[in-house]
């Protein structure tokens, strides 16, 4: 029960990072972009390089926790699961502290679900 619990906290973590990917990849300078990061169109012209290059980072988080689920010896899984899901709530954290408390709610909140059910597994 808990290991398939964790599989769909993997998934929606994974899924949300896929979306950061995509928001601050493609759609950080269009409306829906300026909207969710409260920014105007002129400072997030200025910051489309940095905010493409944190997306793909973002990719990398995804892509590790979807290895996580696909990886074919179930330990090493749940050890990549673990990882990514700690890089994820760092990174919430450390969003949450420089830019806005509500990366907490939206990041580091699901990785620590994650990870507390991957220890109560």
């Amino acid at each position: 029960m808990i290991g398939t619990l964790l599989a769909v906290v993997v998934v929606l973590v994974a899924l949300e990072h896929l979306w950061f990917l995509v928001l601050e990849t493609f759609l950080w300078t269009r409306p829906i972009g300026l909207r969710t990061f409260g920014h105007t169109p002129e400072k997030a012209r200025l910051s489309a390089a940095l905010a493409a290059n944190q997306g793909v980072y973002n990719g990398f988080l995804a892509a590790g926790l979807a290895w996580s689920l696909l990886h074919p010896e179930p330990r090493v899984g749940w050890q990549i699961a673990v990882f990514f899901l700690a890089c994820v709530a760092v990174a919430g954290v450390v969003g949450a502290v420089t830019v806005s408390k509500r990366i907490f709610y939206v990041q580091a909140l699901p990785a620590l679900v994650g990870l507390a059910l991957a220890f109560l597994g």
